[in-house]
């Protein structure tokens, strides 16, 4: 399993996406940016949905109006947020602001990590070969299986009794 992309570390995926450079085929495509100078997008994991705006700054991250460190608090749940800005070498130039609904911490860590790299791509539009090798910008479609009747959960049975 060690050529799959779930065992490829940042600095594996960065040189990657240096080496497979992009053809010059491909249609340019402008930034997509507000009038205030940000760039929006959504992202989704699970029942989680975040929207994302990014711009240019120091690299502050706000969710719901708290700093990240407060909203997140397991460390790699931070990092899972970070690794759109550490692949495409982009660390602490762009401030986050967001907003995330539904899920978990983990899911919503997960479509934060979706949106930035979304608004990454709206704002630079150069950096969507590398975070697209890298698998930032497929949304994960897993969701939680739906609980079925007659079961006690989606597949497991009710306990057995003879008597």
């Amino acid at each position: 399993m060690s050529g799959t992309p779930q065992s490829r570390t940042l600095s594996d995926l960065k040189d990657l996406a240096v080496a497979s450079a992009v053809p010059a085929q491909t249609p340019k495509t402008e930034p997509k940016r507000d009038v205030l100078g940000r760039s929006y997008a959504t992202g989704r994991r699970k029942n989680a949905v975040a929207r994302v705006w990014i711009k240019p700054g120091k690299g502050d991250i706000q969710v719901n109006g708290k700093r990240v460190g407060q909203y997140f608090a397991r460390p790699v749940l931070r990092m899972l947020i970070t690794q759109p800005f550490l692949v495409a070498d982009r660390y602490n130039q762009f401030d986050v602001y967001c907003t995330v609904v539904g899920g978990g911490l983990s899911g919503q860590a997960g479509a934060l990590r979706h949106g930035i790299s979304r608004a990454l791509t709206h704002y630079e539009p150069e950096l969507r070969p590398i975070l697209k090798l890298a698998g930032f910008l497929t949304r994960d479609s897993r969701v939680v299986e739906r609980k079925k009747y007659g079961r006690a959960k989606a597949r497991r049975s009710f306990q057995f009794s003879k008597r």
